[in-house]
This record gives C-alpha cells, structure tokens and sequence, in this order.
C-alpha cells in the first residue's frame, strides 16, 4: 500500500506542549502506528509548509490512502490542490479525514453541506461505542474505546446521511456524536474519524491506531486480480 499523512504541522511549532506531546508531528505519530501495523507500505507524510503544500503531483497520484488532519489554516490550503484531491478520489483514492478535518475544503467539498457541529474543550471523556460490529473498520476495537481526555464534538453534525455510522461516541457532558461515518464518493471511499485533538495524545492510543490501521485497508483501491 501507499499511504500519504497530510497535516498542517502548525501546532507543532507555536505550542512547545504539543511538540513535547508530538516530536514528530502529528503526522508522524499517526504514521508510527501504521508503520507498526504495516511494516512493507509505503508511507509517506506532508505538511504544509512543504513545496506544492505538502502534496505534489506525483505524490499524490502514487497515493492509494491520503490521511488528513486540519485544523487553524483550512483557508490556506490552495483550490487546486483541494480539486486535485477531490479528483483522486473520485476516481478511487481512499480519503480518511481526521478530528477537525471536518472544516477542511476537501471534506466540505466533498460533503456539500457546512460539516458543522457543537464542540467543547475541557478535555472530557470520550467513550467510542461501536455500532456496526460488523463493519471491517471496526474488527477487533475495543466495546467502547476509552479515551480519558479528548475535545468535545457533538450533535447536531451537518453532514449527508452516512452510507455507515461504524462508530458513535458519548462524552461526559451527555452529549453524543456520529464519531466514524463513511462515504463512497465516484470511486472513492471516504471514512472521517473524530477523536485525535492536538491537545491530547490521542494519536498514541493504541485502539485509535488500530481504528486508523483498519480504516486504511478498507479504504484502499481495490485492486483487480491479474489474469
């Protein structure tokens, strides 16, 4: 597999709490875990302070699985680098949207809708309930994922009716959201992903590598049998 991690990495660099938390970066948290879980892909990561923001041409075409995580500069990614996304993934790419992703010009493009939604940081507990036990992202994931301290999101999310809800979470507070809902778009698989505030690390838990890992096989092109 080929697998592209795209962050902002601005975090990293204005908060040296977060850098202590993430010395790599989320992006290579995130890319650790599926290191651990993939030893023979090819995993790559981008950023956007990189030439072409992190995803040139050729990265991007070679790309099975782009994972992306946004937070403060939605508006600093370039139109045309959201169009060649939106591109690949309509014609197959595999597209995992993390966290505050879901303000991102590539989610909202593809969704059509604002993907707005109520949230709430005070680092509360997250209960990840799995709802579709059969669903291949949810294989062998804990019933529910604890996470101790995570940012609030909740309902109501703006967002297309979900060709799947695979996960649900609760939070301290009582509210509840649709935390892992997936879209075909063309070609594409789209999987978007809640949990993982740069304030908490989230991307170490081992049970949010394992949702990654999963959601990164079902995600991927599937390839056709040689003859």
């Amino acid at each position: 597999m080929r697998v592209t991690i795209w962050n902002e990495g601005l975090h990293e660099r204005a908060k040296p709490e977060l850098a202590e938390r993430y010395p790599d970066g989320i992006h290579g948290a995130i890319a650790a875990g599926l290191r651990a879980a993939f030893p023979d892909a090819r995993i790559r990561t981008g950023t956007l302070d990189q030439p072409a923001q992190g995803l040139p041409a050729d990265v991007l075409d070679e790309t099975e699985v782009l994972l992306w995580w946004g937070h403060v500069a939605h508006d600093q990614v370039d139109d045309r680098l959201v169009e060649r996304v939106a591109a690949r993934v309509l014609g197959g790419m595999g597209l995992i949207v993390l966290h505050s992703g879901h303000f991102s010009k590539i989610f909202k493009r593809l969704m059509g809708t604002t993907c707005a939604l109520s949230w709430r940081n005070t680092g509360e507990r997250e209960l990840v309930w799995t709802v579709d036990t059969a669903h291949p992202i949810a294989v062998g994931v804990d019933q529910p994922i604890v996470i101790e301290a995570q940012e609030m999101y909740g309902e109501p999310f703006d967002i297309p009716y979900p060709d799947e809800v695979v996960f649900i979470s609760s939070f301290a507070g009582g509210e509840v959201f649709r935390s892992g809902v997936t879209y075909r778009r063309g070609r594409g698989r789209v999987f978007y992903f809640s949990p993982g505030d740069e304030a908490y690390p989230v991307y170490r838990h081992p049970q949010v590598q394992r949702v990654l890992a999963n959601a990164v096989v079902w995600a991927a092109p599937v390839r056709e049998a040689r003859k």
